[in-house]
């Protein structure tokens, strides 16, 4: 069969036949450098040139093929005069596909996406690149990490049908992330299973939504103190847990310690690591190219993290808490890059989505603020340092915060990531809003700059700041290497 010629990309060039695959492919494959080749009318004029913008090379084959190997497809590719080499080809184009829009691959009126039901050879391709088998599938819970206080405990986790993902390294190519990517995006949830929660001597029963998602809400019958607790979790009458017992996970929920002072409530996208979230295409590239050993959280932000943690007494153990409009396929990376990088761990409260939103974020603010409010419940009497960026909605959703909890709030820290004067003009406004209010809201280049503040105010000890800027300046030497 006849192919596309080196493209300098380390990518097989793609024929993809049905819109299905289109979705399928474009959305986890790196563009810059790609190649695709496209059935007729699989894609809007718009669509092929914002690929186009981003370094794809976007062809659209002379006529319809079916199949991989079809005469239609090696005339088509003959045509195009293309030289011979490895393509993957989608296996067939049998299943009818919704029409191509401008408003995006996924139109509103299609079903909510599940990657690679109708472009499943995609995983197989990758895999057999891979030489790694496809091997049994099993049922398995995905525990998240919880939070509580005295009186109560939140706890929330996932149950899926999928084979446990492999752990990534810093030797992985990107043929690897790509597919470790895949295989947490491309999860199996269960809908309607029972998950028991075993706490203190109790049991909870509860049933996972169509999501697969499920959560308790546990009143002890003791108070659990200061620190990590375990809540263990199981599927009862499952069997499947490998030697015929129900399969098991624990949950680990943090309850804060009578030390702490404040608590922090961070943002992750564009503030702890750079993910360019307001680019979703270049966003996706990220994550397909890298791991949490690759990636490189924002210069010295671990060490301002863990002097916040630590606090002006040097060991007040604040708690941390992370909320991001990334979805919670992605929580077991994000939660490895925390550890990897030595930023304090604490609860991510993350999005759940449907597969057709996952790269389409919208209404993130909505959201975020319903995380948020959740937090404050548990602590009504902690005041909360904010932390974000001036990429998106965050200066504005910490300010409603403000507003509906005038009281939780001590300070917010805004990372200034986007130049654009008129953002510079709006973020002013809301300076003054806020001062207006008793509180501050920092605009701060970097976090050497808000820790100086952090020190001044009181909420960490002023020897952390040599540390802030050595971070930095060990992070920068990285970078540059």
């Amino acid at each position: 069969m006849a192919v596309p010629s080196n493209t300098g990309n380390d990518q097989m060039p793609f024929v993809i036949l049905t819109r299905a695959g289109f979705d399928d492919i474009v959305s986890r494959v790196a563009a810059d450098g790609a190649v695709f080749h496209l059935n007729p009318g699989l894609a809007s004029d718009a669509e092929i040139a914002r690929l186009r913008a981003v370094g794809a090379r976007v062809h659209v084959l002379a006529s319809p093929a079916d199949h991989a190997g079809s005469p239609e497809l090696d005339h088509a590719l003959d045509a195009a005069g293309h030289a011979g080499g490895p393509l993957w080809v989608e296996r067939e184009a049998s299943v009818p596909a919704p029409a191509a829009t401008d408003e995006g691959p996924w139109p509103e009126a299609a079903p909510p996406w599940r990657f690679a039901r109708a472009a499943g050879s995609f995983a197989r391709q990758a895999l057999r690149r891979l030489g790694t088998p496809l091997g049994e599938r099993r049922l398995m819970v995905v525990p998240y990490l919880g939070f509580g206080n005295a009186g109560k405990i939140w706890v929330k986790g996932r149950v899926l049908d999928e084979r446990g993902f492999r752990e990534q390294s810093r030797q992985d190519s990107r043929w690897r992330n790509l597919f470790a990517l895949y295989q947490r995006l491309e999860s199996d949830e269960v809908a309607g299973a029972r998950v028991r929660a075993h706490f203190q001597g109790q049991s909870h029963d509860t049933l996972t939504d169509e999501g697969g998602y499920f959560s308790f809400e546990i009143a002890p019958p003791v108070a659990p103190g200061g620190g990590w607790h375990t809540v263990e979790l199981e599927l009862p009458g499952s069997g499947a847990g490998g030697d015929g017992e129900p399969v098991r996970a624990n949950a680990e929920v943090i309850v804060p310690a009578p030390t702490a002072r404040f608590g922090i409530i961070s943002d992750i996208d564009d503030t702890v690591l750079w993910t360019n979230v307001t680019n979703k295409l270049n966003m996706a590239l990220m994550l397909a190219r890298s791991n949490a050993h690759t990636r490189k959280p924002f210069k010295g932000v671990a060490a301002f993290y863990r002097a916040l943690q630590h606090g002006a007494g040097g060991n007040e153990n604040n708690p941390v808490f992370y909320v991001s409009s990334s979805p919670w396929h992605l929580f077991g990376p994000l939660l490895e890059f925390l550890r990897v990088q030595a930023i304090p761990v604490g609860p991510l409260l993350l999005r759940e989505l449907g597969m057709r939103q996952v790269l389409n974020l919208t209404k993130h603010g909505n959201h975020k603020l319903g995380k948020i409010d959740l937090i404050l419940s548990y602590y009504p009497e902690m005041q909360f340092v904010l932390v974000g960026d001036s990429g998106e909605q965050d200066p504005e959703i910490y300010a409603e915060v403000l507003k509906r909890h005038p009281k939780s709030v001590r300070v917010i820290y805004i990372r200034n990531v986007n130049p654009d004067p008129s953002r510079i003009e709006a973020l002013d406004r809301l300076i003054e809003e806020v001062s207006a209010t008793g509180t501050q809201l920092i605009l701060a280049p970097d976090s050497v700059f808000a820790a100086a503040h952090a020190a001044a105010e009181g909420l960490i000890q002023v020897d952390r700041l040599g540390a802030v800027r050595s971070d930095k300046r060990d992070d920068s030497i990285r970078s540059d290497g």
